[in-house]
């Protein structure tokens, strides 16, 4: 639904400018705007811009492969749970470098951390990314002192950020963000914390609720009137 909300973004600027083009703007989802940032960056973080994005049936079978070598019994530590805790890793910013061992030792008999390396290693061989690694490259990108011209580059451009759904936000979009904006501070979100469901995919609804303290000096405009349903 994500996709086709943004799509009706693009419909609706498209009508305000008299049915002018934007197709190349800067409008879509986190991952199709990180996405095309990563296709422009790519050898930075070892990959090339034709890099393929892996799909939710092939991240499975590839950390089976890899659990298959290190000799861990899948039969006990099913890939599908792997591949579940390493997207909530991503979804929080974690590289396997920044992981706690506290988080990972439950995991795949205490190797998860080592499996999320030799994955993400794989990965790069393959000239491959999962869908997390969209915004977790980009973030290494924009965080990394070494490629400090390609974040003011990024921070030039987005003059202003406008971000819809902001309650539905994870800890790596919430990171993006901000590296984004904090050149000119110019960053609207719009959300209600009463409504955010996604929690069990890595939603953190403490991002709108600390967005004043996060960004100092921020309006908060609350729309309390239903102007939506009759009495």
């Amino acid at each position: 639904f994500t996709n086709k909300a943004a799509a009706e973004m693009r419909h609706r600027v498209s009508a305000l400018l008299g049915g002018q083009p934007v197709e190349g703007w800067w409008l879509g989802t986190f991952h199709a705007l990180a996405a095309r940032m990563l296709r422009a960056n790519a050898d930075l973080v070892g990959l090339t811009p034709q890099f393929t994005i892996l799909d939710d049936d092939d991240q499975p079978r590839l950390i089976r492969q890899i659990m298959d070598v290190e000799g861990i019994d899948t039969k006990k530590n099913p890939p599908k749970l792997v591949q579940a805790a390493i997207s909530r890793w991503k979804d929080k910013g974690l590289g396997p470098d920044t992981i706690s061992q506290h988080d990972a030792a439950e995991l795949a008999d205490g190797r998860g951390q080592a499996i999320y390396a030799a994955y993400q290693a794989r990965l790069r061989t393959l000239n491959c990314c999962d869908f997390g690694d969209l915004l977790l490259h980009v973030i290494n990108i924009l965080r990394n002192p070494a490629h400090k011209t390609v974040l003011e580059r990024y921070q030039r451009r987005f003059k202003y950020v406008l971000v819809d759904e902001y309650q539905d936000t994870n800890v790596a979009q919430y990171l993006w963000l901000r590296l984004l904006a904090m050149g000119h501070q110019n960053i609207c979100c719009v959300g209600d914390d009463d409504q955010s469901i996604y929690g069990w995919r890595g939603a953190e609804v403490g991002n709108i609720l600390r967005f004043s303290q996060d960004f100092a000096g921020a309006t908060v405009i609350k729309l309390e009137q239903n102007y939506r349903s009759t009495g």
